[in-house]
């Protein structure tokens, strides 16, 4: 699939996901399985995007909470800290997010050990940049409002699940 126009893709089922509840067959599944053509797929794209940006603007929303309250509470030090604690998980996330929708608005995707490859990036770019904001930081560190920061972010899909379950 990579480069090249697809008129329609077929993903395989098993047996029992291709029948309902009650037996019968359920609607778009054929003997091969699930057909998507061009329109279906270009739907999954956009989702999945909007998912992504959803997910980030979400991680945003709360490591700049975090950094505000640690800042209201314990002072600019503190808030510091917390945006350091944010940053360290949100930048190298970010980086990933963009890799992925810049290559899901192109024409070829990465297959999965691209995938596997970037998130392993990722981790270790968040390991080196917490290790970096440790070691530079250590002066005017505040330990427990970098950690409310890091994970104000790295459970950012918290305020997602408050938000749809509030509609």
């Amino acid at each position: 699939m990579s480069g090249t126009k697809v008129s329609r893709v077929t993903v395989p089922v098993d047996d029992v996901s291709a029948h309902g509840a009650d037996g019968g067959d359920v609607a778009g599944v054929g003997p091969e399985g699930l057909e998507f053509n061009d329109a279906d797929l270009a739907a999954l794209n956009a989702g999945a995007g909007r998912g992504i940006v959803r997910g980030l603007v979400a991680q945003a929303i709360m490591g700049g909470l975090a950094a505000l309250v640690s800042w209201g509470v314990a002072g600019s030090f503190a808030g510091l800290s917390a945006l350091a604690g944010a940053a360290a998980y949100f930048v190298p996330n970010a980086l990933f997010a963009s890799r992925l929708l810049l290559g899901s608005a192109g024409g070829r995707r990465p297959g999965p050990l691209a995938f596997f490859v970037g998130e392993a990036l990722k981790l270790g770019l968040a390991v080196l940049l917490l290790g970096l904001a440790v070691r530079l930081g250590h002066a005017w560190l505040v330990w427990p409002a970098f950690l409310l920061g890091l994970l104000c972010v790295l459970k950012g899909y918290v305020l997602l699940l408050a938000v749809r379950g509030l509609r």
